[in-house]
């Protein structure tokens, strides 16, 4: 009996979102306050960019490279680059050729018939035989960037090397995350927040995964664990893995339950759990939805049809699964999870609402630069956004088209992340590849960056310990008594500016509240 959001209060509220989103006045008012945030910033780096630097200056020790940053927003199924995977490839290949790896049609194959069967040597293998990087030919080809997941378009190896469950339990993949997990310790740095996939439709895939994660001990400071569910549906009814939405929740969420109540009932899951995060929601935003979320659409146990439900009857449900979930292990004593979907990539607007009503953050949101009023609503709310130029640039958005340095100047909480290295970075160091591109093409400035870098690690789900380490005990604080210039290397300056920015938001709308209320 524990609270959970109500269902009409939620598509109540929902709908008098939509109705702000195109209320002409309330467009105006919101375009005009982003605009002028846009000005006063500008405003304050003419007069203030050189104390900016100056406090930069005298801080001993710190410098853009020896801060904390947080890759918000990355898969672990591509964590690595391709030069990478490409040398795990061929030393798997020269250690155990004779090794078993995959089983076709009941018969078992060692690595070596594998390759032979698609008439490769280690030799042969190059990045070019790889294939896997996004072209010119991914771009608004969410299908063919798909394909590009399968090492030498073949699915098989994508099995063998980068999945999780198959015939020798994940042993490379497990292998190659500690690899990743090794580099980012030797960085020290930096850190990152890697997507791992439960597809609800089967009961024991978190076993399976815990299993997994505790077996081959993928466990680093540096890392941390996000659950994401494929929004894919659709897919397992027609394949009658699943009869209604109603199994597929039950299959994501009755274990968390389960090992919550009694943490004996499934001992791997719970040592793994405790360094998972959150949930995120991944899946192409702009397929067409078939269906509106409101109150006549069926019940989760009622929703049998051919369609995938839309995109914020997931987030409804995954939602209101989680906080009662959150209740009950907040009792217990264990931390909570968070929802932090892939959100305002692409598809309607609608998605926006979603994730401005249930998430804790959000990926992408580029479609908030169209849609003025939910823009200055993030930046209210202070909605974190984890950004990933390069991936849009391949899929959705040119990088030069792309809105991240306007949001950074307007004061919204973004941060910088990589999506998925293996597709769209060249460099052993994807993240600070990331950063350097953008700091290039949009002439960032030493105190934008850390700016960037302190917003991924407060965005992030890190425990609040290591957050008051990375960026000092007064982190939760508001305004310039939150900030450690010697720790984030962020001038007060731009704190204070941020802080007095918002409040100076706040007030205006809390006055015209005020002269309303007047008699």
């Amino acid at each position: 009996d524990l609270p959970y959001p109500d269902l009409q209060e939620y598509i109540a509220d929902m709908n008098v979102m939509m109705a702000l989103i195109i209320n002409g006045p309330v467009k105006s008012f919101c375009y005009r306050r982003l605009q002028y945030l846009s000005s006063k910033f500008q405003m304050h780096i003419l007069l203030n960019e050189m104390k900016e630097l100056a406090a930069q200056k005298k801080v001993p020790h710190r410098d853009f490279y020896n801060i904390r940053k947080v890759d918000t927003h990355i898969h672990a199924s591509s964590c690595m680059n391709q030069k990478h995977l490409l040398r795990f490839i061929k030393r798997a290949m020269k250690k155990y050729p004779k090794e078993i790896v995959h089983v076709e049609r009941g018969k078992g194959q060692t690595l070596m018939e594998v390759f032979e069967s698609m008439n490769l040597t280690a030799f042969d293998l190059s990045v070019d035989t790889l294939d896997m990087h996004a072209d010119r030919n991914t771009f608004h080809r969410f299908d063919k960037f798909n394909a590009k997941y399968n090492p030498i378009g073949e699915s098989i190896l994508r099995e063998i090397f980068i999945k999780t469950d198959n015939y020798i339990e994940g042993k490379y993949f497990g292998h190659i995350i500690k690899e990743v997990m090794a580099d980012l310790e030797e960085s020290k740095y930096q850190n990152v927040e890697l997507r791992l996939s439960i597809y609800g439709r089967s009961r024991n895939e978190w076993d399976k995964l815990a299993k997994w994660a505790v077996k081959h001990q993928v466990y680093s400071d540096n890392v941390r664990w996000l659950v994401q569910v494929p929004r894919l549906f659709d897919v397992y009814h027609t394949k009658k893995q699943l009869c209604n939405f109603q199994e597929m929740l039950e299959n994501i969420f009755m274990p968390l339950f389960e090992v919550t109540i009694n943490p004996g009932s499934h001992p791997e899951l719970h040592l793994f759990l405790q360094h998972v995060v959150g949930f995120d929601s991944v899946d192409d935003e702009s397929k067409p939805e078939q269906h509106i979320f409101n109150l006549d659409s069926p019940l989760p146990v009622n929703w049998t049809e051919e369609d995938n439900p839309p995109y914020s009857y997931y987030l409804y449900y995954m939602y209101a699964n989680m906080t009662v979930l959150n209740h009950l292990r907040r009792q217990r004593g264990f931390h909570t999870l968070v929802l932090r979907p892939h959100c305002g990539e692409a598809g309607p607007i609608h998605h926006l609402v979603s994730g401005f009503m249930l998430s804790e953050n959000i990926s992408h949101g580029l479609l908030l630069r169209k849609a003025p009023v939910l823009q200055y609503l993030y930046y209210l709310a202070q909605i974190g956004i984890a950004m990933s130029p390069l991936s849009n640039n391949s899929l959705f958005l040119s990088y030069h088209r792309n809105p991240l340095p306007e949001y950074l100047s307007r004061g919204l909480m973004v941060s910088l992340s990589t999506d998925d290295p293996l597709q769209f970075h060249f460099t052993k160091e994807p993240l600070m590849e990331e950063y350097s591109i953008a700091a290039q093409v949009w002439k960032l400035s030493s105190c934008d960056m850390c700016e960037l870098a302190r917003n991924s690690v407060l965005m992030s789900g890190f425990s609040h310990k290591m957050k008051s380490y990375w960026l000092g005990p007064n982190y939760i604080k508001e305004g310039q008594e939150s900030n450690d210039i010697r720790r984030t290397n962020v001038p007060d300056i731009r704190v204070a500016y941020r802080y007095e920015t918002m409040c100076e938001e706040l007030n205006l709308i809390t006055q015209a509240i005020r002269t309303d209320d007047k008699p």
